[in-house]
């Protein structure tokens, strides 16, 4: 718990902390007087490795991946109201949802009911600033309900653990553990089943945003039918039918690379085992790639389920010369420059009751 017992604040804007120490380790909730409005900021992220299982029964697919968070933000404040709205402003915002099936407002939804408050006391105004694309594999929907949760915990006075929002935020979806968590972090599962990751060093990334979005759900189905497909010109199936596919696995060489903290190392173990489906989905994003380590990037590599590319730089001055040759190449609709790991999500402003 940390000396004022509050949620850690977030650091100075472009700072860019190397190792996200204790972030998961403080109490969430503030024994100071109540507040009118509170703002939270969280970051993007970017998977260095996803590798995916075939689905389960219950339509899953069993993850293992390598979670980074990026210094590219949403904001989200909330206000006590009498009932609960949503705005939404930045990038693409007429894209955003803004009812019930709003991420952020189902986080709200489901810490007031954690903290026990009902009916008009669990009303909230939520404002979303986004930065984030959308649809765009870099959880800017599951990044603004975990800043909704960290947000409503602080309004509201609610007292949750840190522990007890991603448990909450789990349950919303497979990436708000991490939007909470931040750093780089080891996920299982859905993705749920955080393990800090022991990295090193701080990383530099040019972010290559597509014309259009790719659905989450129709990569993943892309990814299965592609697979199906490579099965059947495959090796005969044994004698039951059943064609296994393998258990995905955590890769060594790129953990090794981010203890070493070299850029250089960790660019050669990027890998996402959905790229070929959004590939497939969006060819043009071949030439992004392309142009990318054209223009010297140590990695190349869509982010989750894409269409996000990201490149990683050697230094923020070769991010930058990235973003510009990408730019100029005409081969994407726009470029943000971002460093990495950053902390999880995080107040940054508190508006006291008058």
């Amino acid at each position: 718990m940390s000396q004022n017992g509050k949620y850690p604040r977030c650091q100075q804007r472009g700072s860019s902390p190397a190792d996200g120490a204790a972030y998961d380790d403080q109490i969430v909730s503030s024994a100071t007087e109540s507040a009118a409005a509170v703002t939270a900021r969280v970051p993007a992220k970017v998977n260095l490795q996803l590798a995916v299982g075939p689905a389960r029964p219950d339509g899953y697919h069993p993850l293992v991946t390598v979670f980074h968070a990026v210094s590219l933000f949403d904001e989200v404040t909330v206000w006590q109201a009498e009932r609960t709205s949503i705005t939404v402003t930045g990038e693409n915002a007429a894209a955003v949802p803004a009812d019930k099936t709003n991420l952020a407002w189902r986080a709200a939804a489901a810490i007031a009911a954690a903290a026990g408050r009902k009916a008009r006391a669990a009303a909230v105004r939520i404002e979303i600033r986004k930065r984030i694309p959308v649809a765009a594999g870099l959880a800017g929907g599951s990044a603004d309900a975990a800043a909704a949760l960290v947000a409503c915990n602080e309004l509201w006075q609610a007292g949750l653990s840190a522990a007890e929002l991603r448990q909450i935020g789990g349950d919303l979806g497979s990436d708000v553990p991490f939007a909470l968590l931040g750093g780089t972090a080891v996920g299982r599962g859905r993705g749920e089943e955080l393990t800090r990751a022991l990295a090193s060093g701080t990383y530099h990334w040019a972010l290559a945003f597509a014309p259009a979005g790719l659905s989450t759900a129709e990569v993943y189905a892309t990814c299965d039918r592609l697979r199906a497909a490579r099965s059947q010109s495959g090796p005969v199936p044994p004698a039951d039918g059943s064609r296994a596919e393998p258990a995905p696995a955590l890769s060594h060489e790129l953990m090794s690379a981010l203890r070493s903290g070299d850029p250089a190392a960790v660019g050669q173990f990027l890998s996402n085992d959905l790229q070929p489906a959004a590939l497939s989905l969006q060819p043009a994003l071949r030439r992004t790639l392309a142009a990318g380590r054209e223009y010297g990037a140590l990695g190349a590599i869509v982010s989750g389920s894409g269409p996000t590319c990201a490149f990683l730089a050697k230094s923020s001055a070769h991010a930058r010369e990235i973003a510009v040759a990408l730019t100029g190449a005409g081969v994407c609709r726009a470029v943000a420059r971002a460093s990495g790991p950053v902390p999880g999500a995080a107040l940054v402003r508190q508006d006291s009751a008058s």
